[in-house]
Parts: C-alpha cells; structure tokens; sequence
C-alpha cells in the first residue's frame, strides 16, 4: 500500500476531468505533508485512471487530469 493511497482513492472519487488540490488539502487528505517523494508516486495514480498534471511551486497546488 502506498503511502499516497488514500490521495488518490480521493482523486479518483472526484470524477471531475481536471481539478486542483493545494498542497495542504493534499496534506489533510493524505495525512502527510508533500514532498520531494511524491514525484516519484505520482505514476501510481495511473491505476485510478488519473495522471499528475502541473505541479505548481509558487501556487503551491498540484493539478489531477483524468485519463481518457
């Protein structure tokens, strides 16, 4: 089990084509703080039907596109 899973169960529920989560929404959800790790688990949530788009720093949120 991966230590996003609960994030992206919570993405895949969404069922909206594109939306944006802030950093500490994606906290609260996760009940970890993101990191430098999530780059590397992002490619999990292919399996949800979903894909990490833009990762945004100076936003401080993270864009979820759903997968046709």
């Amino acid at each position: 089990m991966s230590k996003y899973s609960s994030l992206w169960e919570y993405v895949q529920s969404n069922g909206s084509l594109s939306f944006k989560l802030t950093f500490e929404e994606i906290q609260n959800i996760a009940g970890i703080p993101i990191d430098h790790s999530f780059l590397n688990y992002k490619k999990e949530l292919e399996e949800y039907g979903y894909q990490v788009g833009k990762i945004s720093l100076k936003e401080k949120t993270v864009t979820f596109n759903k997968i046709n």
